[in-house]
């Protein structure tokens, strides 16, 4: 029985993660990590803690939707005490993602901006699609509820970057997020990465390649934020037992 610690238990995502684990096999809830209290019960067997070295080591393995400041102080602690960690938080910044790759050094992190087998798939396709169509302009548009605090999506930005690559080029000096004025006309290799906040959409994903006289959109929408739960559930248990390293959903899902 694979032991799953739970940090960002209060968020959406957390919650899922938590009525997930009760209907997987050979996996348990043994830790849950609060920076004060937990606002909803959990089984009394299981560890609500608010210090990190002591939810460490009640768990096997953990899996972590919460915040980018939170993420970071995950990773700084199980530097000190490592555990497979399932990586699903967005909006990492350079510092962050610089940490997480140095804590890879030391334990087994599967980082994903999105859990979900769909996308997966469609970063994949993306990368064809771009190769194929060249001279194609692609644009990128997400879509995500309201409370969502970071934009571009950090899978809108890794659809982009599986765009840039398929050309050759580098997102971060094509990419453009906005347009407004006389801006002139649209530049070759510019991928545009546009974001959409409203209601409580939970995630769509389009990807346009669009060129004189035909035009290829890929579309990947989430009804459900427990595609994200049971994807994040399940790269835990291919996880548990891997080498130290960087891994990613792809790699879970051998594609």
């Amino acid at each position: 029985m694979i032991k799953v610690g739970i940090f960002g238990a209060n968020g959406r995502v957390g919650k899922l993660l938590i009525e997930n684990l009760l209907e997987t096999p050979d996996m348990s809830l043994s830790s849950v990590y609060v920076r004060n209290s937990l606002n909803f019960s959990v089984d009394p067997s299981v560890l609500i803690s608010t210090n990190l070295k002591t939810f460490l080591n009640a768990c096997d393995i953990v899996i972590d939707f919460s915040l980018p400041d939170a993420c970071e102080a995950l990773l700084e602690a199980a530097m000190l005490t490592p555990k497979p960690l399932v990586i699903g938080t967005t909006g990492l910044n350079t510092h962050q993602l610089n940490l997480l790759k140095e804590a890879s050094l030391v334990m087994p992190i599967l980082y994903a901006t999105n859990m979900s087998l769909g996308v997966a798939l469609l970063n994949k396709l993306v990368l064809q699609a771009s190769s194929a169509l060249e001279g194609f302009d692609i644009e990128i548009v997400e879509h995500h509820h309201k409370h969502k605090k970071d934009a571009p999506s950090g899978t809108a930005l890794t659809l982009g970057e599986h765009a840039a690559r398929g050309r050759g080029l580098e997102l971060d000096k094509v990419r453009v997020s906005g347009r407004d004025g006389n801006i002139g006309e649209r530049s070759k290799n510019e991928i545009a990465v546009m974001a959409i906040r409203g209601g409580d959409i939970v995630g769509r994903h389009t990807v346009g390649f669009y060129n004189d006289g035909e035009f290829l959109e890929l579309n990947h929408t989430a009804t459900s934020r427990s595609t994200f739960s049971k994807g994040a559930i399940r790269a835990g248990g291919w996880l548990a037992d891997k080498d130290t390293g960087l891994y990613s959903i792809s790699d879970c899902l051998e594609l």
